[in-house]
């Protein structure tokens, strides 16, 4: 039981996580196309990983791993690298709110 929870609180939790990018993404299509083409390392960036999210997600949905530990590190270094990446975006972002 403990591999079916790990992996549907894993699915939550990256679930969560590209909800966030999406908002981020949908505040970034309403820029000005200059702005959006000054942040266009930071959006390709945040495209990839949704789509790994995706992956990730349709895996512990569909197979959810036996020998999950190899995995566990794999996501644990994507969420941190992840949570970095979103920060860093969104500081951009609320600059651009402001004029900045």
């Amino acid at each position: 039981m403990e591999i079916k929870d790990y992996c549907r609180n894993v699915d939550t939790e990256l679930t969560l996580w590209k909800a966030k990018l999406y908002d981020v993404l949908c505040k970034m299509d309403g820029l000005p196309t200059s702005n959006k083409q000054r942040m266009y390392e930071e959006v390709n960036g945040l495209h990839i990983i949704m789509a790994e999210l995706d992956e990730r997600i349709e895996k512990l949905r569909t197979e959810c791993p036996i020998a999950w530990k190899p995995e566990r590190e794999k996501i644990r270094i994507r969420l941190s690298d992840l949570s970095s990446r979103y920060n860093d975006t969104a500081g951009v972002l609320f600059d651009y709110d402001f004029g900045g």
